[in-house]
């Protein structure tokens, strides 16, 4: 039972060794990558300060296309995975770097709420598959024990993308008229490109599975495979069709993940395309001074991410940790909403908490499903969560430009991600205990220092 202090296996000096290797030689990499895909995602939100009156969009319209990347990323997340399944990780994420570069490059053309609505479309079909292939690629490479860590250093991209791409955009946005070109479209030029160019870098960096590893000693390559094969017989254990990619798709613990991660993801995009918008709104502020304001919640983030997924980890526990950050989160937007027109800096400290549980959120909710699943069904059944819980990035960007036009103010869109939070935390906590989502035996802090010697019985 999570948190029981169950003794777990040390792996010793060869499995210390061994994933120490992997961890730096995949973790930077895939940190890195989704610092790109999370800035080419979100850099609308900034781009909307002089691209929405340059081509005519309204609060609602720039709500809709903002929100409709998650269209094309919902339709083509499951034929995404597939593709990786058929070509492997290395080479599909190749592939999804250059064509996710490319539409983000091309919004740069954009001209109206039309073209504007196709690229973003076109943007999201383009990134669809990455995020739950890096879910899936790192269950192949760390055990279940260490995931939540690992993983909290991969979501820490999120809030450092933010932090680091506010003020760069802001930059970026002051290059308006040269060479005949807006400020708002050389930002979408300078963030698409790079994500083409490291598609060079992960065919040569990554490697499929542990053993195809030839940077790792056949020792060591021997040894990780075998842990990881055996922890995923050990979690699909009597499950005739644990390799199936059709069965994750069928399994109804999926379905209930999605909807969780729906509020999860409404509050997480509700926030990152609106913040922006709702920090200008506090006052009488430059673009520039916007741009050095956003990243303000996300630093805040970016400290507790790491926090929270090592406690995680520490103590072995999944559900509350999910459950009490997504809650967090929910008071934190509830209290900026009340806040923002009578308290700037008080509204930008609820700003700061919500950011602060969304984000850490994330680190061990996907544990969950994750431990759940095996084989194929992991990355069928990955994918159907990320691509039907990230249709809540489409309806709460919509939703919040709706109620800011009806308004007049950001009051009742802050109000409306904060119930969809709540929601999901409490539906996280009720249907996580149900079904025992997520448990590993406790540890301890030197448990997770560097090489973490530890393994967890898996299921």
């Amino acid at each position: 039972m999570a948190g029981s202090g169950t003794p777990v296996e040390s792996l010793g000096e060869l499995g210390e060794r061994t994933l120490r290797k992997v961890k730096w030689r995949t973790l930077p990499l895939i940190v890195f990558l989704y610092f790109l895909a999370y800035l080419d995602r979100t850099n609308v939100g900034f781009a909307k300060l002089e691209m929405s009156h340059a081509i005519g969009l309204s609060e609602a319209a720039y709500g809709l296309g903002a929100g409709i990347f998650f269209i094309g990323y919902a339709i083509f997340e499951i034929p995404s995975n597939a593709g990786m399944m058929r070509f492997g990780a290395r080479k599909w994420i190749a592939r999804i770097l250059v064509t996710w570069g490319f539409c983000a490059a091309i919004m740069a053309a954009v001209q109206n709420e039309a073209t504007f609505y196709i690229v973003r479309f076109l943007l999201g079909a383009a990134e669809a598959g990455f995020f739950p292939a890096v879910i899936l690629y790192l269950t192949l490479w760390f055990p279940a024990r260490q995931r939540v860590t690992v993983l909290g250093i991969f979501v820490l991209a999120l809030p450092i993308s933010s932090a680091i791409g506010a003020p760069v955009s802001a930059l970026l946005l002051n290059m308006d008229g040269f060479l005949g070109l807006a400020g708002w479209q050389w930002l979408y030029i300078f963030q698409g490109v790079p994500a083409m160019l490291m598609a060079v870098v992960a065919l040569k960096m990554l490697t499929d599975y542990p053993r195809d590893a030839k940077w790792l000693t056949v020792e060591e390559r021997t040894w990780l495979q075998n842990t990881m094969d055996a922890e995923d017989a050990a979690k699909s254990e009597g499950s005739e069709h644990k390799h199936s990619f059709m069965a994750g798709l069928k399994d109804p613990r999926a379905l209930v993940f999605s909807a969780l991660y729906f509020g999860l993801a409404a509050g997480l995009y509700g926030l990152a395309l609106w913040l922006p918008t709702i920090v200008k709104a506090m006052g009488h502020l430059s673009t520039t001074a916007v741009g050095f304001i956003v990243p303000i919640p996300y630093v805040c983030a970016a400290f507790f991410v790491y926090f929270w997924s090592r406690n995680s980890d520490r103590t072995g526990e999944r559900v509350l940790h999910t459950a009490g950050a997504l809650l967090l989160s929910a008071i934190g937007m509830a209290a900026s909403a009340f806040l923002l027109a009578t308290s700037p800096v008080l509204a930008l400290v609820g700003l700061c908490v919500a950011a602060m549980g969304v984000f850490a959120a994330m680190c061990p909710f996907w544990e969950l499903p994750a431990t759940a699943l095996a084989g194929a069904a992991a990355a069928s059944g990955i994918a159907l969560i990320n691509s039907l819980g990230n249709l809540g990035g489409f309806v709460a960007p919509y939703a919040v430009g709706i109620l800011s036009d009806v308004t007049g103010d950001s009051k009742a869109g802050l109000l409306l991600l904060a119930a969809l939070l709540f929601l999901s935390g409490v539906g996280t906590f009720f249907y996580g205990r149900k079904i025992h989502a997520g448990q590993v035996p406790a540890g301890t802090d030197e448990d997770l220092s560097e090489g973490d010697g530890r393994l967890r019985p898996a299921g």
